[in-house]
């Protein structure tokens, strides 16, 4: 997004609608058990958002949708320490898919390699606060989710991208 349509009325209403998608995906994610028993594991669906507007609008865009969605997500469900996690698992998986996308590589490799940082930037900054190398172990469960949950989330962002793309160009 070039920068003076970054401060348009039509894009900041584009970036309320993002940031209420990913309020209400990450809500319902909460009511999913996913895999009980194991501390952690989310589908992430609010990053199929996040890449959605890191393709579709720009990397800093993006960004402050993350931050967005961590501290309206951290006020309204979570809580200080949600929000920590939130936003150490947040700030390495968007950093990652912004060296990524500039680098070239495929959707689906960005929403992947975003997810398992994700993950990664919980599992390090758990480790810093327990004062312990003994999470690094559960990484391994973590990575092998993050990487179905990102090439679930990568799907649905790329045929959301297509879609709005084919409409854009009917007009």
């Amino acid at each position: 997004m070039r920068k003076s349509r970054r401060f348009s009325v039509q894009n900041i209403a584009l970036c309320g609608l993002l940031t209420a998608m990913m309020l209400v995906l990450g809500f319902i994610e909460s009511l999913i058990p996913v895999a009980p028993g194991i501390p952690g594991v989310k589908l992430g669906l609010s990053n199929g958002v996040l890449i959605f507007a890191l393709y579709m609008l720009d990397a800093p865009t993006a960004f402050v949708l993350m931050i967005l969605k961590v501290l309206l997500s951290g006020l309204l469900f979570g809580g200080v320490s949600a929000m920590m996690y939130a936003m150490a698992g947040g700030l390495l998986s968007m950093i990652t898919m912004i060296v990524l996308k500039k680098c070239r590589f495929s959707i689906l490799v960005v929403s992947m390699l975003g997810a398992v940082m994700h993950n990664a930037g919980q599992v390090l900054l758990a480790m810093m606060i327990l004062e312990t190398s003994q999470l690094m172990y559960y990484m391994a469960v973590l990575m092998l989710v993050g990487l179905a949950a990102g090439l679930v989330t990568g799907f649905a962002a790329r045929a959301t991208i297509h879609h709005v793309r084919k409409l854009r160009i009917r007009k």
